[in-house]
């Protein structure tokens, strides 16, 4: 669980070096996730100062935020104002929205959300060709990962996860690998409603949460969506990827759906290794319903 701190010292003499006299404080770190973050009011408006959990994170944030974000309509992303690498901190802009969770939508309006998204990953997602050659090959890596980040997963759930449902996670572990070469991006990491805010009074999307950006195959991106509101509601689906602007291929749908078994699993084996019975019966939900689906066993 997270834990509710205050904002160390240093940072405020950091951040108020970028945005002026801080007047208040607010810790707005999200339950049961590692990264901190806290809103600052200073005269200029509003920031949020997020520190990440990890060097890992906190260099794909940073390189997110300043070779992605850049190419999106304004306020669609928060604005990187600085960064302070002996912290892992950045300071970013305040974004308007509130986030969908919160907010009731009418199905027009959710599928017009939807269609939005798919757009704003398109672009996020960038031109495959603008990778470098290190970058495609960590986006390769990723898919490679399937078979061992299985059985870790596995392990970590222990009898959570029956003989007969293990005997299916490793087939589509073993199923992703052997997958002919997917269109890859700039990834998200963490795609989801969770991560969107929406303001009510343009219709807008902004995007929050990077710091698990990277090179990777483009339809891992749509596995929090496929397993949520997809799963629901088949339109929405629709109209995400009329806004992305082109259909998934064979390949990307046999991964999709590879890919979501993997994190059902990992679900699973997050909730049993942090002691959090929430992701568990999120997880087994989902693992139970993907394996409902004509084909899976």
């Amino acid at each position: 669980m997270t834990v509710r701190t205050s904002l160390p010292p240093t940072l405020t003499v950091w951040a108020e070096g970028v945005v002026g006299p801080v007047r208040s404080v607010r810790d707005v770190s999200r339950p049961r996730t590692p990264s901190r973050v806290w809103e600052l009011t200073s005269d200029d408006g509003r920031a949020y100062l997020k520190v990440a959990p990890t060097p890992a994170c906190y260099a794909r944030e940073t390189r997110a935020y300043r070779e992605a974000a850049p190419a999106l309509e304004r306020d669609s992303v928060p604005r990187l104002l600085e960064t302070d690498a002996h912290h892992q901190a950045l300071l970013l802009t305040a974004v308007p929205g509130r986030l969908v969770g919160a907010v009731a939508l009418t199905p027009g309006q959710h599928r017009a959300l939807h269609r939005r998204a798919g757009a704003w990953l398109r672009r996020f997602h960038g031109d495959a060709r603008d990778l470098t050659a290190r970058d495609r090959a960590e986006a390769r890596a990723e898919v490679e990962r399937a078979v061992p980040d299985a059985e870790a997963y596995l392990e970590r759930a222990g009898d959570l996860i029956t003989a007969p449902e293990r005997d299916v996670v490793r087939r589509h572990a073993v199923g992703l690998a052997l997958l002919g070469p997917l269109p890859v991006g700039y990834a998200h990491g963490d795609f989801g409603e969770h991560n969107w805010l929406y303001d009510s009074a343009t219709g807008a999307l902004a995007v929050v949460g990077l710091e698990r950006a990277r090179p990777h195959a483009a339809v891992a991106d749509l596995v929090r969506l496929a397993r949520g509101p997809w799963a629901r509601r088949p339109e929405l689906r629709t109209a995400f990827l009329e806004g992305f602007g082109r259909p998934l291929t064979g390949e990307e749908e046999a991964a999709l759906r590879c890919f979501s078994v993997l994190d059902a699993a990992s679900t699973i084996a997050r909730g049993a290794l942090h002691d959090d019975p929430g992701a568990t019966t999120r997880g087994r939900i989902a693992l139970a319903r993907l394996l409902t689906l004509p084909g899976q066993r």
